[in-house]
């Protein structure tokens, strides 16, 4: 699967806002201002994963051209990663 602009974005942002939760420790940041940046990042991962398998789940379905079997499998592969990742 190829990856699209977007979604490097995405990751390089995610990125950087660990950068910053990292200085905010290393300066000694209030508990409650790490922990929402923290939470902040695990919601723009989830977001990304969502883009990631929903764009590879239309690819495989596109793909599959019409046949149930293959089509079928690639739903069900779709689902069994969101599930691993949460």
């Amino acid at each position: 699967m190829a990856y699209g602009v977007k979604t490097a974005n995405r990751v390089k942002r995610i990125e950087g806002q660990m950068r910053g939760i990292l200085r905010m420790i290393e300066e000694g940041q209030n508990c409650k201002d790490v922990i929402t940046q923290l939470s902040a990042v695990r919601s723009a991962v989830d977001r990304t994963i969502g883009v990631i398998v929903s764009e590879n789940l239309l690819e495989c379905v596109s793909s599959a051209e019409g046949d149930t079997k293959k089509m079928n499998a690639a739903i069900q592969e779709a689902m069994d990663l969101v599930v691993k990742s949460r």
